[in-house]
């Protein structure tokens, strides 16, 4: 599981690309699950990390799920045209 909170932006770079190296050298295909329920603020950086994450889950057999995100992730995901590829997973309780 990533989990993501605050400003998603261009500092988020370095920790990016630990994250990124770290989800492509796992052996197992299970699903990788953002969570971005508690993100204030996201920019073309994070937009692309997320990208990132999803376009290496299609690659390497591990479907990639967005958990809970904020009105601000899907805003700015909606607003980019890609928020219907990336498959959104809410709680009960969120949806009600």
């Amino acid at each position: 599981m990533l989990t993501l909170w605050g400003d998603i932006d261009a500092l988020l770079r370095e920790n990016a690309s630990a994250a990124m190296a770290t989800l492509a050298a796992r052996p197992d295909p299970d699903p990788v699950i953002v969570d971005a329920r508690d993100v204030t603020f996201i920019d073309s950086s994070g937009v692309a990390f997320i990208l990132q994450v999803f376009v290496l889950g299609e690659e390497t057999g591990s479907p990639v799920l967005l958990r809970e995100p904020s009105a601000v992730v899907m805003e700015v995901l909606d607003m980019v045209g890609i928020s219907q590829r990336i498959p959104v997973v809410r709680s009960a309780a969120a949806s009600a």
